[in-house]
């Protein structure tokens, strides 16, 4: 039986996830003042993220196949070194832009091409990450380890925002917190060499249980969302058949994942332009304002998932309607507010929501089918949440163009009438009772 894993490999572990997520909300909060100084339209910023997030959802899973026959370590090591070539390259392009040594258009190419290298190999660590943890450990620890190392990619949402206008320094400007965490990302692979130990089946044969552990694919970490929830179902429960997001026992919350998703990533994604315009002054200068945002936005939604879900032991249906309700007066409130702290407790208010709403969705799907199913459900629900990141950006920005205040009146519009549904679906507001095969 495996044993308990060393506390300076989980840490290790921990910190690979928790690097490729900060980095990553770091970058999404400082880009849309990226653009503005350097000149790249707005939808340019979409396009660049939502091409990544359909990278990534398509070599996620692959990574997570590689992981079993290359060995986990292997893997962890291609994600973070895809993640500090991607990061280092993006920060001397958009250095070398910002100080007038490229083009806007030739920055905006070239970004593009090495940003994308992240959505490529980023998605290797996750997985890896937890076939490891869930080699080394009993069915009694794995869930609880599982759950603790899915977590960093949650405080990765707080953390990033949280540093990156303190890299915002000297010559660097703007393109400082992406020099910084390529600096972190390589200290982080320089401990995954020296303290992870290797485990390529290649070199060494296999422990039985290790067969039997694998990692799952996440979506692609954002300020606009949180982790996928379903990753730690797959991992925890090992490969199964795979189960169609259409399968009728589950497609009502794979409907509701897909709208909720696709609203609160299209709301997202704009809100680092509007709060840019809203304040009226450079780009530069609303950094920490932009920083404050999501880092409240971000707490608010684990506060949802680590203290209020626990605490007052919310059944799916009830977290479906009241975090969508929820949701919907925050975005609304977004759409109506009038200064910065309007803004700031109207997105946290909007962030709550999602906190309850999507963890009900998860459970409610997991819910819905058997044991030996939870692997394939999770996959449905991992696919469901990376396919809202690809068009729904994108789609936000092109709202934002039309009028500041359009992604978020048609945002709440759009959750309202998913409430609604959320009332009238028997799917949704019955209890599952969860089923034993």
């Amino acid at each position: 039986m495996p044993t308990a894993i060393p506390r300076r490999e989980f840490a290790v572990l921990f910190a690979v996830l928790l690097t490729v997520a900060a980095g990553n909300t770091a970058m999404q909060t400082v880009l849309p003042g990226i653009a503005r100084v350097i000149g790249i339209p707005d939808m340019l910023v979409a396009i660049i993220f939502s091409f990544s997030a359909l990278l990534w959802t398509f070599t996620a899973p692959y990574w997570a196949r590689q992981s079993d026959i290359r060995g986990r370590r292997r893997l962890m090591e291609v994600g973070i070194i895809g993640f500090f070539t991607s990061m280092l390259g993006c920060a001397i392009i958009i250095y070398a832009g910002i100080r007038g040594m490229l083009i806007p258009f030739a920055t905006f190419a070239l970004f593009a091409a090495l940003r994308s290298l992240f959505g490529i190999f980023g998605s290797a660590s996750n997985p890896a990450a937890q076939a490891y943890v869930a080699a080394r450990t009993n069915e009694t620890e794995r869930t609880g380890a599982l759950s603790t190392l899915s977590s960093a990619f949650g405080l990765g949402t707080i953390v990033g925002p949280a540093l990156a206008p303190l890299f915002v320094i000297g010559i660097f400007g703007l393109s400082g917190p992406l020099f910084a965490f390529a600096f972190i990302s390589l200290l982080v692979w320089v401990a995954v060499r020296r303290w992870l130990p290797d485990d390529d089946p290649t070199h060494f044969a296999a422990v039985s249980s290790s067969n039997l552990a694998h990692g799952a694919p996440a979506s692609e970490p954002s300020v606009s969302g949180g982790a996928t929830g379903g990753s730690l179902q797959a991992a925890a429960a090992g490969r199964s058949q795979r189960l169609s997001w259409r399968d009728p026992r589950i497609l009502p919350f794979m409907i509701f994942g897909f709208c909720s998703g696709s609203v609160q990533a299209a709301t997202g994604q704009a809100l680092g332009f509007l709060i840019i315009d809203r304040l009226g002054g450079s780009a530069l200068e609303a950094q920490d304002e932009i920083a404050i945002v999501f880092m409240g936005g971000a707490a608010a939604t684990l506060l949802a998932q680590w203290g209020l879900i626990p605490m007052l032991r919310m059944t799916p249906p009830m977290l479906l309607r009241g975090g969508t309700l929820i949701a919907a007066i925050g975005t609304a409130g977004v759409a109506l507010a009038s200064d910065f702290y309007a803004v700031v407790v109207a997105f946290a208010l909007a962030s709550l929501g999602y906190g309850l709403a999507r963890p009900g969705f998860t459970a409610g799907a997991s819910l819905a089918v058997g044991r030996s199913e939870q692997g394939g459900v999770a996959g449905a629900v991992t696919s469901v949440n990376g396919s809202c990141f690809v068009l729904a950006p994108a789609i936000g920005i092109g709202l934002y163009q039309f009028a500041p205040h359009l992604p978020y009146s048609l945002g709440a519009g759009a959750l309202t009438l998913l409430f609604i549904y959320c009332l009238t679906n028997k799917g949704l507001r019955t209890e599952p009772a969860g089923r034993d095969e």
